[in-house]
């Protein structure tokens, strides 16, 4: 790990990401694992001129250990003064940062029941902090560091040293750290796939085709789509913050009801520390009826049965194989970089920004415009060499977006 690379990697995160403003605080969720990291973060965001930083460190292991040793009956518990904590900071304007340091395998033995009523009942239980994100009044931003289990999972060939050292290097390169002037890279990225969304948004697009080996899928948009990438605007100061670092995708929202055919994912999902893998859906009237994992179909089948909207889709998005995290031919087994290295969908609710008047409504009737809601959000990768998707306009007119897994 270069000190360098690590206080760019800091500043990133703070100017470009949640574009922290002068008299915000920010709140950093991390792993202890993540110190010197958060520290760094810590220094910048005091020099931007935070008013307070305060860090909420856990530990996934103590996190493991409810699963295995906590009487059932508690699983359903969410403690009312934690949802209080966080819609107040929240409702303060705070910029919230999280930062990964994941291990893929760590809840490979768990049930997954267990695992799926914990996330239930904390989906339940910070329901208004979700609904004040979702309106777009903080900005927030995920972004990793690595662990020694998820170093081992990407490089295994490599020593536990040799591989985080290998790590680090990989996360600075597809985030653009390694670069004269990372802010400035990023400037430029980000006003690239605007140009993209601007593209997508004036087509008029009734619907998208998917076809690869193993996807022959049709994909109705809302009359009221509307494509982002790159970044948002903070609702309550106008600041421009990019959520997910690194990010190479424009996503919109399918409509709910519009999604027929059938669809097979091209990457292992890590999901709560268990690898699905090799799975697949069939979709009658946006409702997934169908699905197989030859990995991890237990953990699947529990998302799944989350709630009602689970068995929908809340988000299209289109990647191309030319981004840096497919180029560097690894699977990093977490969604944050996967999501990025190819197109992908996401499980369950949709972001209200991506239809108009999605604001204006609760998530709850987000439907009545064409969206989904749920409590789960989660993305899977569905992007190839070989995914050709075509749109048709609603004049009729069928234009291809995307050849052998690029713009076309």
């Amino acid at each position: 790990m270069t000190i360098n690379l690590l206080k760019k990697y800091a500043e990133v995160a703070i100017r470009v990401g949640v574009n922290l403003q002068p008299g915000q605080p920010l709140i950093i969720n991390a792993p202890v694992t993540a110190l010197e990291y958060v520290r760094a973060l810590t220094e910048v965001a005091y020099r931007s001129g935070a008013s307070i930083v305060k860090c909420e460190y856990h530990d996934e292991l103590q996190n493991k250990m409810r699963y295995l040793y906590s009487d059932d009956e508690h699983l359903d518990y969410f403690p009312a003064w934690r949802a209080h904590y966080m819609e107040g900071y929240a409702q303060d304007g705070a910029c919230v940062i999280s930062v990964l340091a994941p291990n893929p395998d760590l809840l490979a033995n768990v049930d997954p029941i267990k695992i799926a009523r914990v996330n239930k009942s904390t989906a339940v239980g910070i329901s208004k902090y979700r609904e004040i994100f979702s309106k777009g009044g903080v900005s927030w931003l995920v972004i990793a560091v690595p662990s020694p289990e998820w170093a081992q999972k990407v490089f295994p060939e490599l020593s536990e040293a040799a591989g985080i050292e290998a790590l680090w290097q990989l996360i600075y390169k597809v985030n653009r750290i390694d670069t004269s002037d990372p802010v400035a890279a990023w400037e430029s990225h980000v006003k690239t796939l605007q140009e993209k969304v601007d593209y997508l948004n004036q087509l008029k697009i009734k619907s998208l085709h998917y076809d690869a080996p193993g996807t022959n899928l049709t994909v109705a948009l809302p009359d009221g789509y509307v494509f982002e990438g790159g970044g948002s605007v903070n609702t309550l100061n106008n600041a421009y913050y990019v959520p997910n670092l690194p990010t190479e995708e424009v996503f919109s929202a399918p409509n709910k009801l519009g999604v027929n055919g059938t669809l097979k994912a091209t990457m292992p999902l890590s999901h709560n520390g268990v690898l699905i893998e090799n799975f697949a859906f069939t979709f009658k009237d946006g409702k997934i009826v169908e699905f197989t994992a030859d990995k991890g179909y237990e953990t699947l089948e529990a998302l799944l049965d989350t709630d009602e909207g689970a068995r929908y889709l809340g988000e299209v998005a289109l990647v191309p194989i030319t981004s840096p995290i497919y180029q560097s031919g690894k699977i990093f087994y977490n969604t944050l970089f996967d999501e990025n290295a190819t197109c992908h969908f996401a499980l369950g609710r949709a972001y209200p920004t991506t239809i108009k008047g999605g604001m204006d409504v609760s998530p709850q009737n987000l439907e009545k415009l064409g969206g989904n809601y749920s409590l789960i959000h989660v993305d899977f990768m569905v992007g190839s060499k070989a995914l050709n998707i075509t749109a048709t306009t609603h004049e009729g007119e069928k234009i291809q977006i995307f050849k052998n897994g690029d713009w076309a």
